[in-house]
């Protein structure tokens, strides 16, 4: 570096050795990013704070593990050059903005590029011990210093120079453009341009967003979006931590862990209880919308129900349904892992009881829980003052319920995420014919208790359905379950898959509903036998298996002995007796949890013993059931058989219950005794299964055409 260059330095040109790979151009080239993205991006302390050491000649490893980890590693060169002239340019950029162009071609300048000259030169102190001047005055030996290095002393103060005057140039415009994340900041405004790209296109668009949908959640929040593995997840959530005091907004402890790790309570505590959309243990109630002076309130006096507000008055019509049985209630508690005060000491106390409802309790918790917060959020009226108009209104809201970003989610997201909504969008005509029935039933309970003087639901209608409510199309050919079987047969032999061909065969066997067939035990098998008699000349042994159907009605279904005898096989692979019946199974689940998890996926391996006697959730095995007929969908589609391969990514585990009626009675069962195994109320329901009227007229319209 000669006097030239310096000078071109300091007018804002540069050297020919540092004009290559500068500029703005270098961004986009070598690490793809578009430039009028990278020029929304906003600068934070921690760029003039990395750029200071990248001045000052440090090695910016350091800075840069602490602030821009989120770009990507240190030890990628390119990435890191990258980023230094997209800061630079965008300090030139604010400096422009205030008319200070000198400025802006001063913090273009790379200070590492021009030699540094105390690199060639001795100390001091070495130059005055190398010519024997230890013993002179400290201005004798700078004077013999500079007059043997005379040119470079100059060039090494100039130097200092520009590194002080960058400086000052940094800490200016660090008062001018340096800002915090805010909770509305769009992702593109803080984050790699790619990075946002990806986040944008899983609509995460702003950090509020982000934040929301990592609570929501939690360890695994990145499934989903494009090139996001688990490290980089990991950084952006230690970024955002960084960041919490001025976004006001808060990770949770449980994006970090797993979620076998985490009890109830932890979860709960996600979201905070609020008079906003929130689930119905979780709704605050206005006090001056509680109801307790509702327009159609009967005096307290009169009422039957303790109850003195609306919210109360909810609770006791769903404790008046169908729950759950202590058994099921003891099984649903040995799954969960809780350390509240229910779990501890066996008495439910306070709102407990709404974590153990039925399916019946879950479907009108339900539509009572979206009137309820349309009422009070969206109407602000209280349900006991709600008027046949405002029922019609929320009747038609139900067929479009907007806006949709405060009521519509994903379906599936529990009720302790910050993303569940009550809607997955609009509903059906079927679907708000049922929300209808079951708000009639409801206000129709409190009339009769005497807590409202009326039903303003009773005169609302709902557009009718046409055909069954069962659908028998969706079920499975005697081809299509051929199929099913070869395709099981070419499973390889897990524990989650031996799982997966014995409950098939089960769900095919019986017709059983997924919530009972997750919920049976070998307590519930019962051999029984029947002797001769004057209907019947032959004997009869078996098993029957004990279900509790909807609501909570018992049934008994015969069990096949060759789906008795896959069961054996089954428990005695988790390590059980074969003998269904044996005492060292008592309360052992039918299905059971994969006994190699552990082994074929050791990053699930939380260290605690698995009891094989228990049970899975009703979504694990679904999930596991939609995956199987997934990939048989592709093997279909491999063959060309695009129509199968479209009704296999449609079919769902009750396929398997249409499949058993359909395939049963077209067998030959009598039409009675189907009702009795499959648990319909009507024998109409099951009579829809019958096909044979349907194919011979079927056969009559091809023949008639054909002549």
């Amino acid at each position: 570096m000669n006097a030239r260059d310096d000078k071109l330095l300091l007018a804002g040109g540069r050297p020919k050795a540092a004009r290559a790979g500068q500029g703005a151009v270098l961004l986009p080239a070598r690490v793809g990013i578009h430039v009028s993205a990278a020029r929304q991006r906003k600068l934070h302390v921690g760029h003039f704070a990395f750029m200071r050491s990248v001045v000052q000649g440090l090695d910016p490893r350091e800075s840069w593990e602490r602030y821009f980890r989120l770009e990507g590693e240190a030890t990628d060169r390119r990435t890191v050059r990258a980023t230094i002239a997209w800061i630079r340019d965008e300090f030139a950029a604010a400096a422009k903005r205030q008319d200070r162009h000198g400025t802006a071609r001063l913090v273009r300048i790379d200070v590492s590029k021009i030699a540094d000259p105390s690199l060639a030169l001795p100390s001091l102190e070495a130059f005055a011990e190398a010519l024997g001047l230890e013993d002179f005055a400290q201005a004798d030996q700078v004077a013999a210093y500079e007059a043997a290095y005379g040119r470079a002393t100059q060039r090494l103060r100039r130097r200092a120079r520009l590194i002080a005057r960058q400086l000052d140039a940094l800490h200016w415009l660090e008062g001018l453009v340096a800002q915090a994340p805010r909770a509305g900041d769009s992702v593109a405004a803080w984050l790699h341009p790619t990075l946002a790209g990806h986040l944008e296109a899983s609509d995460i668009f702003t950090l509020a967003q982000l934040v929301e949908r990592i609570n929501g959640i939690g360890r695994r929040w990145y499934a989903g979006v494009k090139a996001m593995g688990e490290g980089k997840a990991q950084r952006v959530v230690e970024w955002l931590r960084e960041h919490q005091d001025s976004l006001e907004l808060q990770l949770g402890r449980h994006v970090t862990m797993a979620r076998s790790q985490l009890y109830a309570h932890e979860l709960q505590a996600v979201v905070a209880p609020a008079s906003d959309i929130r689930p119905l243990e979780k709704f605050i109630v206005p006090a001056e919308l509680d109801g307790t002076r509702g327009l159609y309130r009967r005096p307290q006096a009169q009422c039957l129900l303790k109850a003195s507000n609306d919210y109360q008055a909810i609770l006791a019509w769903l404790r008046s349904k169908h729950g759950l049985t202590p058994e099921q209630k003891a099984h649903l508690k040995a799954r969960r892992r809780q350390r509240d005060v229910m779990g501890n000491h066996g008495v439910e106390q306070g709102m407990d009881w709404l974590q153990s409802l039925s399916n019946t309790q879950r479907a009108y918790r339900k539509e009572a829980e979206r009137f309820l917060l349309w009422a009070i959020t969206h109407k602000g009226k209280a349900l006991s003052s709600m008027s046949n108009e405002d029922c019609i209104e929320y009747r038609d809201f139900l067929a479009d319920p907007q806006p949709r970003s405060r009521w519509c989610g994903d379906r599936g997201r529990e009720r302790w995420s910050p993303l569940w909504r009550p809607f997955e969008g609009p509903l059906s005509a079927s679907a708000q014919r049922h929300a209808v029935t079951i708000l009639k039933n409801l206000y129709g309970f409190l009339v009769d208790q005497n807590y409202l003087m009326g039903n303003p639901w009773s005169a609302v209608s709902v557009p009718r359905t046409s055909g069954p409510k069962v659908n028998a199309g969706r079920s499975f050919s005697l081809a299509q379950w051929g199929f099913i079987e070869g395709q099981l047969k070419m499973l390889p032999a897990t524990s989650a898959n031996q799982r997966l061909v014995f409950g098939l065969h089960l769900l095919y066997a019986t017709g059983l509903r997924l919530s009972e067939v997750v919920a049976a035990t070998v307590d519930d098998l019962q051999w029984v036998e029947y002797p001769a008699d004057a209907s019947d000349d032959q004997a009869m042994e078996g098993w029957l298996l004990r279900v509790i159907g909807k609501g909570q009605k018992e049934r008994e279904v015969p069990l096949p002995i060759d789906v008795v005898g896959e069961l054996a096989r089954y428990l005695e692979s988790r390590g059980l007796d074969p003998d269904p019946e044996d005492i060292a199974n008592q309360g052992a689940f039918l299905l059971g949890k994969a006994s190699d998890a552990a082994s074929r996926a050791p990053g699930l391996n939380t260290g605690q013993l698995l009891d094989p006697r228990d049970g899975i959730a009703a979504t694990t095995f679904y999930d596991q059931i939609k995956a199987f007929f997934t990939g048989c969908g592709d093997v279909l589609r491999g063959q060309g058989d695009g129509k199968g391969a479209e009704r296999f990514a449609k079919a769902s585990t009750h396929w398997m219950r249409h499949s058993h009626a359909s395939h049963a009675i077209a067998g030959g069962m009598p039409i009675e005794i189907a009702q009795q195994n499959l648990g319909h109320a009507s024998l109409a329901t099951t009579t829809v299964y019958v096909t044979t009227e349907c194919k011979r007229r079927m056969k009559a319209i091809e023949k008639f055409w054909q002549r």
